[in-house]
C-alpha cells in the first residue's frame, strides 16, 4: 500500500481505493470486504442500510480485479464501494422510498442510470439506504424502518430525507452515497453529519429510475467524505438519459475533477445576510463567516424575496407531492406515516391559485438570483439554522422564536433549490463536537465553481470530514 493509505481500507476515500486497485496494491474484493465488515460493526446502531447487496458487491469487485489482471482499463472509481438512498432503482431490490405502501412491490428489474454509470466507472454497489417516507422529511426519522443515527452522536438526527446516506458516509460505511434533494435533502444530512454534499443544477443529472417526490424540484446527487470523491462521482454520473423530461440533453459540459485542478482561480464571493443570518444557533453563522472570509468575500448582501421563495417552495412541494400520492391517500391513508400523510392531505386541499402564484414567484426569484450572479461567482450561506437536534425533538428556536422543528430545518436550503441552483454543502467543525454545514451556491450549470471553492477550503483546513474511527456498537 502507499504510505498514506489507511490500515483499514474502509477508512480510505473512493479516489484512494481506486488508485491502489489500479496499481495492484489493493484488491477490489478486499475493499468491499472491509466496507462489509464496517457495516456489520456499526450499522446496528447507525441504521443507515435497509438492504445490503453483499453478493452483488463482491461480484462487481471480482470483475474489477479480473479487468486489472487482464490489463484492461479501469474506471476512476475502480473498486470503490458506494450505496444509494432506497428511492433509487437497484436491480433485485424493491424500491420502497422509505414507505410501507411499497413494501410488497416487485423488485426493480434494472438499475437506474446513475447506478449503472457508477458501476461502469468501477464502483461496487453495497445496497440501499434508509430515508424519510417518500422523501418528505428533514430529520432522518422513518416511521417504518426507524431513524438513521448521527455517527457523531447516535442520539441525534442525521437530517433527511437522505438520512441513511449521511450516516453511511459519515460513519465510514462507504466513501460515497447517493441521495436526492427537493428542498435540502442532500445538504441537510451533509450538514448534520459533517460530510460534503452536492446538489447539482436542476436538470443536470437524470432522475430516471428513481421514485419521484416533487417533479419540478427534485435533484439527485452524491455525498462524500472528500471533495475529490464528490467530483469523481459527479463526473461519472453526468449525461442525458431517457425517461426524465427535465434532464437537459445539451447541458453545458463541466468537469468536477478538472475544476479541482484549477481551485486557485479567483472568485468573486459574497456572504448572504438578512434572511440567511441569525435564524438559529450562532455556531452556524460563525461557520458561514469563516468560510466567507477564507474565500475572500468582501460583501454581505441581502437577497430580496428569499422568505417568499421559501414559502412558495412549500406550496409547490405540498401540491405536487399530493398529486403524486392522491389515489393512495384516498385508498390507504392508514399506510402512510401520519406526519407525511397530513402534509400531503394539506397539499391536496390547497386552492389552485396558490400554486399558480408560487410558480410565478419562482420566475421572479430566479431573475433575482441571476442578477446577483452578474456581480458574484459564488454565494455563501449556512446550510441549516441549527446543528443536529436530538432524535424525537419537535421544536427549535428559529428566527428568535420557538417553532416546530421539522418544517423549519430547511429555511436556508429551500430558497436555493426553489430555482435549481447548484450547491456544495461543506462541513465545518464547531465547538461542542457537532459539525455545521455551509452552502457554496453557484450560478446554474457552474458546479465547477462550487467544487473548486470547496477544495480550496479543504486544502486550507477550514472544511474537513474526517472518518469516524470510534466504534459505535
Amino acid at each position: 500500500m502507499s504510505a498514506d493509505f489507511p490500515a483499514d481500507p474502509a477508512d480510505a476515500s473512493a479516489g484512494a481505493v481506486a488508485t491502489e486497485v489500479a496499481a495492484g496494491r489493493l484488491g477490489a474484493r478486499e475493499a468491499v470486504e472491509a466496507s462489509l465488515g464496517r457495516i456489520e460493526a456499526r450499522d446496528g446502531v447507525l441504521g443507515a442500510f435497509t438492504d445490503l447487496t453483499r453478493d452483488r458487491a463482491l461480484a462487481e469487485a471480482d470483475a474489477v480485479d479480473a479487468r486489472r489482471r487482464a490489463g484492461a482499463p479501469l474506471g476512476p472509481l475502480a473498486g470503490a464501494p458506494f450505496a444509494v438512498k432506497n428511492l433509487f432503482d437497484l436491480a433485485g431490490v424493491t424500491t420502497r422510498a422509505g414507505s410501507a405502501l411499497l413494501r410488497d412491490a416487485p423488485p426493480a428489474a434494472a438499475d437506474g442510470p446513475l447506478i449503472s454509470r457508477l458501476v461502469a466507472a468501477g464502483g461496487t454497489t453495497l445496497g440501499a439506504l434508509n430515508m424519510g417516507e417518500f422523501a418528505y422529511d428533514f430529520t432522518g426519522e422513518n416511521a417504518h424502518d426507524g431513524p438513521s443515527r448521527n455517527p457523531h452522536d447516535p442520539s441525534r438526527m442525521t437530517g433527511g430525507s437522505s438520512g441513511g446516506s449521511g450516516a453511511a458516509v459519515a460513519g465510514g460505511l462507504v466513501p460515497i452515497a447517493l441521495g436526492s434533494d427537493t428542498n435540502g435533502s442532500i445538504r441537510v444530512p451533509a450538514a448534520f453529519c459533517g460530510v460534503f454534499g452536492l446538489k447539482p443544477t436542476y436538470g443536470r443529472l437524470p432522475r430516471t429510475g428513481t421514485f419521484p417526490f416533487v417533479d419540478s424540484l427534485d435533484h439527485l446527487g452524491p455525498l462524500a467524505r472528500s471533495v475529490w470523491d464528490l467530483a469523481l462521482a459527479f463526473d461519472a454520473m453526468q449525461g442525458w438519459a431517457h425517461g426524465d423530461p427535465a434532464c437537459v440533453r445539451d447541458a453545458p459540459p463541466v468537469s468536477g475533477v478538472a475544476a479541482l485542478a484549477s481551485a486557485e482561480r479567483p472568485l468573486r464571493v459574497a456572504r448572504l445576510g438578512a434572511w440567511f443570518r441569525g435564524q438559529g444557533e450562532p455556531e452556524t453563522d460563525v461557520a458561514a463567516d469563516q468560510v466567507a472570509e477564507a474565500l475572500g468575500a468582501a460583501d454581505e448582501i441581502a437577497v430580496e424575496g428569499a422568505a417568499e421563495a421559501r414559502s412558495a417552495a412549500y406550496v409547490i412541494t405540498n401540491v405536487e407531492g399530493a398529486a403524486l400520492h392522491l389515489e393512495e391517500l384516498r385508498a390507504r391513508p392508514e399506510a402512510f406515516d401520519p406526519a407525511v400523510r397530513d402534509r400531503l392531505l394539506a397539499g391536496a386541499l390547497m386552492p389552485g391559485v396558490h400554486y399558480v402564484r408560487a410558480q410565478r414567484r419562482r420566475l421572479v426569484f430566479r431573475e433575482t438570483m441571476r442578477a446577483l450572479f452578474e456581480r458574484f461567482d459564488l454565494l455563501v450561506a449556512p446550510t441549516t439554522p441549527m446543528r443536529a437536534p436530538p432524535i424525537g425533538a419537535e421544536t427549535a428556536f428559529v428566527g428568535g422564536e420557538e417553532v416546530m422543528l421539522r418544517p423549519n430545518i430547511g429555511v436556508y436550503t429551500q430558497p436555493i433549490s426553489f430555482v435549481g441552483l447548484p450547491v456544495v454543502s461543506v462541513p465545518v467543525q464547531a465547538e461542542g463536537g457537532l459539525p455545521c454545514g455551509v452552502q457554496l451556491i453557484a450560478p446554474a450549470w457552474r458546479e465547477d465553481m462550487a467544487l473548486a471553492a470547496a477544495r480550496r477550503l479543504e486544502e486550507a483546513g477550514i472544511s474537513a470530514a474526517p472518518p469516524v474511527f470510534r466504534e459505535t456498537t
